[in-house]
Protein backbone atom coordinates (compact mmCIF):
# COMPACT_ATOMS: atom_id res chain seq x y z
CA UNK A 1 0.00 0.00 0.00
CA UNK A 2 0.92 3.46 -0.67
CA UNK A 3 2.00 5.60 2.80
CA UNK A 4 3.63 9.03 3.29
CA UNK A 5 6.83 8.38 5.25
CA UNK A 6 9.98 10.57 6.58
CA UNK A 7 12.96 9.33 5.05
CA UNK A 8 15.00 11.39 7.37
CA UNK A 9 13.83 14.75 9.67
CA UNK A 10 14.06 17.74 8.88
CA UNK A 11 11.60 19.88 6.48
CA UNK A 12 8.18 19.62 4.73
CA UNK A 13 10.42 17.96 1.59
CA UNK A 14 11.49 15.08 3.17
CA UNK A 15 7.89 13.41 3.23
CA UNK A 16 8.01 10.92 0.87
CA UNK A 17 5.10 8.37 -1.03
CA UNK A 18 6.40 5.26 -0.58
CA UNK A 19 5.06 1.24 -0.98
CA UNK A 20 4.95 -0.13 2.77
CA UNK A 21 3.89 -3.90 4.04
CA UNK A 22 -0.22 -3.81 4.31
CA UNK A 23 -1.26 -4.11 7.75
CA UNK A 24 -3.97 -7.69 9.30
CA UNK A 25 -6.18 -6.47 11.60
CA UNK A 26 -5.11 -7.96 15.05
CA UNK A 27 -7.96 -9.84 17.20
CA UNK A 28 -8.64 -6.52 19.29
CA UNK A 29 -8.05 -4.50 16.14
CA UNK A 30 -10.28 -3.18 13.07
CA UNK A 31 -8.74 -2.30 9.67
CA UNK A 32 -10.05 0.89 7.98
CA UNK A 33 -9.83 1.52 4.20
CA UNK A 34 -8.51 5.34 4.37
CA UNK A 35 -10.52 7.92 2.82
CA UNK A 36 -8.63 11.15 4.54
CA UNK A 37 -6.39 11.66 7.31
CA UNK A 38 -5.86 14.57 9.66
CA UNK A 39 -2.88 17.08 9.96
CA UNK A 40 -1.79 17.67 13.81
CA UNK A 41 1.26 19.65 15.00
CA UNK A 42 2.59 16.01 16.41
CA UNK A 43 2.86 15.49 13.00
CA UNK A 44 5.14 18.18 11.92
CA UNK A 45 6.98 17.67 15.21
CA UNK A 46 7.40 14.17 14.22
CA UNK A 47 8.99 14.88 11.20
CA UNK A 48 11.63 16.68 12.28
CA UNK A 49 12.62 14.44 14.05
CA UNK A 50 11.05 15.19 17.43
CA UNK A 51 8.48 13.00 18.23
CA UNK A 52 8.87 9.23 17.22
CA UNK A 53 6.00 6.83 16.85
CA UNK A 54 5.13 5.34 20.16
CA UNK A 55 6.56 1.14 20.11
CA UNK A 56 4.59 -0.77 18.06
CA UNK A 57 3.13 1.62 15.71
CA UNK A 58 3.83 2.81 12.15
CA UNK A 59 6.65 5.19 11.98
CA UNK A 60 4.87 7.22 9.54
CA UNK A 61 2.54 10.05 10.64
CA UNK A 62 -0.81 10.44 11.21
CA UNK A 63 -3.10 10.38 14.25
CA UNK A 64 -6.31 10.05 12.65
CA UNK A 65 -8.08 8.62 9.87
CA UNK A 66 -11.83 8.39 8.45
CA UNK A 67 -13.15 5.72 6.11
CA UNK A 68 -14.39 2.24 6.23
CA UNK A 69 -13.68 -0.61 8.10
CA UNK A 70 -12.63 -3.48 5.61
CA UNK A 71 -11.19 -6.42 8.39
CA UNK A 72 -12.59 -6.99 11.75
CA UNK A 73 -10.50 -8.73 14.84
CA UNK A 74 -12.22 -12.18 16.12
CA UNK A 75 -12.76 -10.92 19.72
CA UNK A 76 -14.00 -7.04 18.16
CA UNK A 77 -18.02 -6.86 18.69
CA UNK A 78 -20.30 -3.82 17.77
CA UNK A 79 -18.09 -3.42 14.81
CA UNK A 80 -18.81 -4.51 11.16
CA UNK A 81 -17.22 -4.54 7.22
CA UNK A 82 -18.50 -1.36 5.96
CA UNK A 83 -19.43 0.51 8.70
CA UNK A 84 -17.98 4.61 8.08
CA UNK A 85 -16.13 5.35 10.98
CA UNK A 86 -13.28 7.95 12.12
CA UNK A 87 -10.20 6.81 14.55
CA UNK A 88 -7.71 8.28 16.97
CA UNK A 89 -4.29 6.26 16.33
CA UNK A 90 -1.18 6.34 17.76
CA UNK A 91 0.42 6.99 14.39
CA UNK A 92 0.68 5.51 10.39
CA UNK A 93 -2.70 7.56 8.95
CA UNK A 94 -1.12 8.88 5.94
CA UNK A 95 -1.78 5.52 4.31
CA UNK A 96 -4.22 3.68 2.56
CA UNK A 97 -4.90 1.67 5.53
CA UNK A 98 -4.56 1.40 9.12
CA UNK A 99 -5.56 -0.82 12.14
CA UNK A 100 -6.49 0.23 15.25
CA UNK A 101 -7.83 -0.67 18.61
CA UNK A 102 -11.41 -1.34 18.04
CA UNK A 103 -11.83 0.90 20.99
CA UNK A 104 -10.70 3.93 19.39
CA UNK A 105 -13.08 4.20 16.75
CA UNK A 106 -15.97 6.45 16.61
CA UNK A 107 -18.94 5.91 13.81
CA UNK A 108 -19.06 8.60 11.48
CA UNK A 109 -21.77 10.85 12.87
CA UNK A 110 -24.97 11.54 10.76
CA UNK A 111 -24.72 14.51 8.39
CA UNK A 112 -20.51 14.57 8.84
CA UNK A 113 -19.01 14.07 5.16
CA UNK A 114 -17.03 11.55 5.35
CA UNK A 115 -13.64 13.21 4.20
CA UNK A 116 -14.32 16.28 7.10
CA UNK A 117 -14.65 13.44 9.57
CA UNK A 118 -11.04 12.50 9.18
CA UNK A 119 -10.43 16.43 11.24
CA UNK A 120 -12.98 14.95 14.25
CA UNK A 121 -10.97 12.75 16.62
CA UNK A 122 -7.84 14.03 17.67
CA UNK A 123 -9.24 17.53 18.45
CA UNK A 124 -12.20 16.18 20.34
CA UNK A 125 -10.38 13.88 21.62
CA UNK A 126 -8.04 16.45 23.27
CA UNK A 127 -10.40 18.93 23.94
CA UNK A 128 -12.97 16.44 25.97
CA UNK A 129 -9.78 14.56 28.06
CA UNK A 130 -8.26 18.16 28.73
CA UNK A 131 -10.68 21.11 29.07
CA UNK A 132 -13.69 18.79 30.21
CA UNK A 133 -12.53 15.52 31.92
CA UNK A 134 -9.28 16.99 33.66
CA UNK A 135 -10.19 20.53 33.50
CA UNK A 136 -13.69 20.34 34.95
CA UNK A 137 -15.01 23.60 32.57
CA UNK A 138 -18.38 23.61 34.27
CA UNK A 139 -21.44 25.44 32.94
CA UNK A 140 -21.65 29.30 33.46
CA UNK A 141 -17.47 28.90 33.90
CA UNK A 142 -14.62 30.70 31.43
CA UNK A 143 -12.56 29.00 29.39
CA UNK A 144 -9.46 30.88 27.73
CA UNK A 145 -8.78 28.90 24.39
CA UNK A 146 -4.98 29.92 22.94
CA UNK A 147 -4.89 29.34 18.93
CA UNK A 148 -8.57 29.66 18.55
CA UNK A 149 -8.72 29.49 14.72
CA UNK A 150 -6.18 26.02 15.17
CA UNK A 151 -8.29 22.81 14.42
CA UNK A 152 -8.19 22.47 18.51
CA UNK A 153 -9.03 26.00 18.84
CA UNK A 154 -12.12 26.11 16.50
CA UNK A 155 -13.49 22.84 18.62
CA UNK A 156 -12.44 23.91 21.94
CA UNK A 157 -14.29 27.33 21.37
CA UNK A 158 -17.32 25.40 19.85
CA UNK A 159 -17.96 22.98 23.08
CA UNK A 160 -17.42 25.24 25.75
CA UNK A 161 -20.16 27.47 24.04
CA UNK A 162 -22.47 24.36 23.90
CA UNK A 163 -21.61 23.15 27.48
CA UNK A 164 -22.67 27.10 28.64
CA UNK A 165 -19.00 28.50 29.33
CA UNK A 166 -18.45 31.60 28.14
CA UNK A 167 -15.67 31.19 25.36
CA UNK A 168 -12.52 33.84 25.10
CA UNK A 169 -10.18 33.49 22.02
CA UNK A 170 -6.55 34.56 21.23
CA UNK A 171 -5.50 34.76 17.60
CA UNK A 172 -2.74 35.75 15.48
CA UNK A 173 -4.51 38.30 12.90
CA UNK A 174 -8.10 40.06 12.39
CA UNK A 175 -9.42 37.36 9.94
CA UNK A 176 -8.89 34.86 12.56
CA UNK A 177 -10.36 36.77 15.36
CA UNK A 178 -13.72 37.36 13.57
CA UNK A 179 -13.40 33.81 12.73
CA UNK A 180 -13.24 32.89 16.44
CA UNK A 181 -15.97 35.28 17.13
CA UNK A 182 -18.31 33.27 14.30
CA UNK A 183 -17.56 29.88 16.05
CA UNK A 184 -19.38 31.36 19.02
CA UNK A 185 -16.32 32.75 21.45
CA UNK A 186 -17.70 35.85 23.08
CA UNK A 187 -14.55 37.89 22.96
CA UNK A 188 -11.74 37.47 20.66
CA UNK A 189 -7.90 38.66 21.16
CA UNK A 190 -5.72 39.40 18.27
CA UNK A 191 -2.66 38.51 20.70
CA UNK A 192 -0.18 40.91 18.69
CA UNK A 193 -2.07 43.96 18.95
CA UNK A 194 -3.29 43.48 22.22
CA UNK A 195 -2.40 41.92 26.07
CA UNK A 196 -4.56 39.31 26.05
CA UNK A 197 -4.19 39.44 30.45
CA UNK A 198 -5.37 42.85 29.88
CA UNK A 199 -8.21 41.98 28.03
CA UNK A 200 -9.65 39.04 30.16
CA UNK A 201 -9.37 41.20 33.09
CA UNK A 202 -11.80 43.63 31.26
CA UNK A 203 -14.17 40.93 29.55
CA UNK A 204 -14.30 39.18 33.32
CA UNK A 205 -14.56 42.39 35.07
CA UNK A 206 -11.28 41.20 36.96
CA UNK A 207 -12.07 38.07 37.82
CA UNK A 208 -9.82 35.70 35.69
CA UNK A 209 -10.78 32.56 33.11
CA UNK A 210 -11.82 29.73 35.20
CA UNK A 211 -9.63 26.80 32.19
CA UNK A 212 -7.05 27.81 29.96
CA UNK A 213 -6.75 25.90 27.03
CA UNK A 214 -2.47 26.04 26.22
CA UNK A 215 -1.03 25.16 23.04
CA UNK A 216 2.29 27.52 23.46
CA UNK A 217 3.30 27.16 27.07
CA UNK A 218 6.87 28.68 27.70
CA UNK A 219 6.45 32.39 28.61
CA UNK A 220 2.69 32.01 27.85
CA UNK A 221 2.46 29.66 31.01
CA UNK A 222 3.33 32.60 33.96
CA UNK A 223 0.39 35.29 32.02
CA UNK A 224 -2.28 32.20 31.68
CA UNK A 225 -1.35 32.35 35.76
CA UNK A 226 -1.86 36.23 35.69
CA UNK A 227 -5.46 35.87 33.46
CA UNK A 228 -6.66 32.90 35.81
CA UNK A 229 -9.41 32.99 38.17
CA UNK A 230 -8.94 32.04 42.00
CA UNK A 231 -9.09 27.83 41.65
CA UNK A 232 -8.30 28.09 38.36
CA UNK A 233 -6.73 25.52 36.20
CA UNK A 234 -4.52 26.04 33.08
CA UNK A 235 -4.14 23.00 31.00
CA UNK A 236 -0.90 23.03 28.99
CA UNK A 237 -1.22 20.86 26.40
CA UNK A 238 1.74 21.82 22.96
CA UNK A 239 5.12 23.64 23.26
CA UNK A 240 5.37 25.86 20.46
CA UNK A 241 7.56 28.21 22.56
CA UNK A 242 9.98 25.79 24.28
CA UNK A 243 11.43 28.19 26.50
CA UNK A 244 11.38 27.22 30.23
CA UNK A 245 8.88 28.55 31.90
CA UNK A 246 8.91 30.91 34.63
CA UNK A 247 6.40 31.20 37.08
CA UNK A 248 5.07 33.01 40.56
CA UNK A 249 4.12 30.29 43.25
CA UNK A 250 3.48 32.52 45.35
CA UNK A 251 0.56 33.64 42.58
CA UNK A 252 0.10 29.99 42.16
CA UNK A 253 -0.76 29.21 46.19
CA UNK A 254 -2.90 32.51 46.27
CA UNK A 255 -5.02 31.40 43.46
CA UNK A 256 -5.20 28.01 44.36
CA UNK A 257 -4.50 27.25 41.01
CA UNK A 258 -3.30 24.20 39.16
CA UNK A 259 -1.24 23.80 36.13
CA UNK A 260 -1.44 20.42 34.19
CA UNK A 261 1.04 19.21 31.24
CA UNK A 262 -0.59 16.03 29.51
CA UNK A 263 -0.49 14.59 26.13
CA UNK A 264 -2.68 12.21 24.52
CA UNK A 265 -0.92 10.09 22.03
CA UNK A 266 1.42 8.36 24.99
CA UNK A 267 -1.17 7.57 27.23
CA UNK A 268 -1.53 3.95 27.72
CA UNK A 269 -4.67 2.03 25.79
CA UNK A 270 -7.17 2.03 28.25
CA UNK A 271 -6.62 5.99 29.06
CA UNK A 272 -6.96 6.58 24.98
CA UNK A 273 -9.90 4.06 25.14
CA UNK A 274 -11.88 5.72 28.04
CA UNK A 275 -11.18 9.59 26.42
CA UNK A 276 -12.84 8.18 23.24
CA UNK A 277 -15.78 6.35 25.37
CA UNK A 278 -16.03 9.95 26.49
CA UNK A 279 -16.07 11.46 23.54
CA UNK A 280 -18.54 9.42 22.01
CA UNK A 281 -21.26 9.58 24.99
CA UNK A 282 -20.44 13.34 25.56
CA UNK A 283 -19.60 14.95 22.56
CA UNK A 284 -20.54 13.35 19.13
CA UNK A 285 -24.51 14.31 20.00
CA UNK A 286 -23.84 17.39 19.42
CA UNK A 287 -22.18 16.50 16.12
CA UNK A 288 -25.40 14.51 14.86
CA UNK A 289 -27.67 17.47 16.40
CA UNK A 290 -25.84 19.89 14.08
CA UNK A 291 -24.54 22.34 17.21
CA UNK A 292 -20.89 21.68 16.47
CA UNK A 293 -19.51 20.93 13.39
CA UNK A 294 -15.71 20.12 11.77
CA UNK A 295 -13.72 22.82 10.73
CA UNK A 296 -12.24 22.45 7.31
CA UNK A 297 -9.87 24.62 6.08
CA UNK A 298 -8.13 22.61 3.26
CA UNK A 299 -7.86 19.21 1.79
CA UNK A 300 -5.10 18.14 -0.18
CA UNK A 301 -4.52 14.49 -2.19
CA UNK A 302 -2.08 12.33 0.08
CA UNK A 303 0.76 12.55 -2.64
CA UNK A 304 0.61 16.81 -1.62
CA UNK A 305 1.88 16.12 1.98
CA UNK A 306 4.47 18.24 1.74
CA UNK A 307 2.48 21.03 0.43
CA UNK A 308 -0.03 20.39 3.20
CA UNK A 309 2.51 20.73 5.84
CA UNK A 310 3.78 23.58 4.40
CA UNK A 311 0.46 25.00 4.58
CA UNK A 312 0.01 24.02 8.51
CA UNK A 313 3.57 25.64 9.16
CA UNK A 314 2.13 29.04 7.57
CA UNK A 315 0.04 29.49 9.99
CA UNK A 316 -2.32 30.52 7.33
CA UNK A 317 -5.15 28.32 8.23
CA UNK A 318 -8.03 28.10 9.91
CA UNK A 319 -9.48 25.13 11.41
CA UNK A 320 -8.16 21.15 10.22
CA UNK A 321 -6.27 20.69 7.54
CA UNK A 322 -6.79 16.99 5.69
CA UNK A 323 -5.01 14.65 3.27
CA UNK A 324 -7.68 12.76 1.32
CA UNK A 325 -6.57 9.20 0.51
CA UNK A 326 -8.66 7.20 -1.02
Amino acid sequence: MRAVVVTTPGDADVLTLAEVAEPVAADTEVRIRVTAAGLNGADLSQRRGYYPSPAGAPEWPGLEVSGEIDQVGSSVHGWAVGDRVCALLPGGGYAEYVTVDAGLVLPVPPGVDLVEAAGLPEVAATVWSNVFQLGRLAEGETLLVHGGSSGIGSMAIQLGRVFGATVIATAGSPVKVEFCRSLGAEAAIDYRESDFVEVVRDVTDGRGVDVVLDIVSGAYIARDLDALAVGGRIMSIATRDRTPASIDTGLLMSKRARIWGTTLRARPLAERVAIIAGVREHVWPHLAAGRIHPVIDSVFPLEDAAQAHRRMESSAHLGKILLQVG
